[in-house]
C-alpha cells in the first residue's frame, strides 16, 4: 500500500518538478521569438507585410499578443496556430505547401520550364542553318 502511494505521489510530483525545472525565456529571446514568429504572420491591414513590418495598430496589437503568448511559455508553432484558428491559413505569409496551396508552389516553376523551353527552341529554330538554296545561273 505504501509503495503503491509512493509510486502515484512521484507520477504526479514529476510532471510538477518538470515544469518548475524549466527556465523562463529571458527578454533576449523572447524578442527574438517574437521578431521571428511575427515576420511570419500577414497583417490583416496592410496584407503585403508582415505584423514585424507593418505600422497599423492592429498589427501592434497583434505582435504584443505573439510576446504575451510566448512568455505564458507557448511554442512558436502553438502562436501560429492560435492565429490561423482566427484568420485561417491566409495569415501566414508563407502557407505549407499541402493540398491546393502546393499549386501556389507548383506553378511558377511549371512556367518557368515550359518558358525555358520555348526559348531553348525558338533559338535553336533561329540559329539554324538556311536551307540550301538553288542558284541560277544567268
Amino acid at each position: 500500500m505504501i509503495r503503491r502511494l509512493f509510486l502515484w505521489l512521484a507520477l504526479v510530483a514529476a510532471p510538477l518538478f518538470s515544469i518548475a525545472a524549466q527556465s523562463p525565456r529571458t527578454d533576449a529571446e523572447l524578442d527574438s521569438l517574437t521578431r521571428s514568429v511575427a515576420s511570419q504572420l500577414r497583417c490583416p491591414v496592410c496584407q503585403g507585410e508582415s505584423i514585424l513590418d507593418s505600422p497599423a495598430s492592429l498589427a501592434q496589437e497583434m505582435r504584443t499578443l505573439v510576446r504575451t503568448q510566448l512568455a505564458q511559455g507557448k511554442s512558436p508553432d502553438d502562436v501560429k496556430a492560435y492565429f490561423v484558428s482566427k484568420y485561417g491559413e491566409w495569415i501566414l505569409l508563407a502557407p505549407p505547401a499541402s493540398g491546393f496551396t502546393l499549386l501556389v508552389y507548383a506553378l511558377p516553376l511549371a512556367a518557368l520550364l515550359l518558358g525555358a523551353a520555348v526559348v531553348f527552341f525558338a533559338v535553336r529554330r533561329w540559329t539554324g542553318a538556311p536551307p540550301p538554296t538553288e542558284e541560277t545561273e544567268s
